[in-house]
């Protein structure tokens, strides 16, 4: 079955980094955009980064450009994301998803509705 696995979350201090990873399994992943989305209490669940299936585009949320670097490697069906210089406003639980593409490789969706699967998702805490 189609599992979607985060890891890495924590508390850290804010200026840290983390790096956060989501095992997939169970579909073929070379076929899929992967996302990072973060949910806040009391927010929607908002888009963060995503890399295409081949990984030659990658998008982001203005919030974090610069700082966030989505990555993966389809050897290891695995993709990562790093954060740096964190803020408190980076607080959230953090879920990776993947959404099925075709044809060449193309940028990302950014839109929770296009992705098919979700992991279930690894807490991140910026202390200020």
């Amino acid at each position: 079955q189609v599992q979607l696995v985060e890891s890495g979350g924590g508390l850290v201090q804010a200026g840290g980094s983390l790096r956060l990873s989501c095992a997939a399994s169970g579909f073929t992943f070379s076929s899929y955009a992967m996302g990072w989305f973060r949910q806040a209490p009391g927010m929607e669940r908002e888009f963060v980064g995503a890399i295409s299936p081949s990984a030659g585009f990658t998008g982001y949320a203005d919030s974090v450009k610069g700082r966030f670097t989505v990555s993966r490697n389809n050897a290891v069906n695995t993709m990562w994301l790093q954060m740096n210089s964190l803020k408190p406003e980076d607080t959230a639980v953090y879920y990776c998803a993947a959404a099925q593409r075709y044809g060449a490789d193309s940028p990302p969706p950014e839109g929770r509705h296009e992705y098919n699967y979700w992991g279930q998702g690894t807490q991140v805490t910026i202390s200020s």
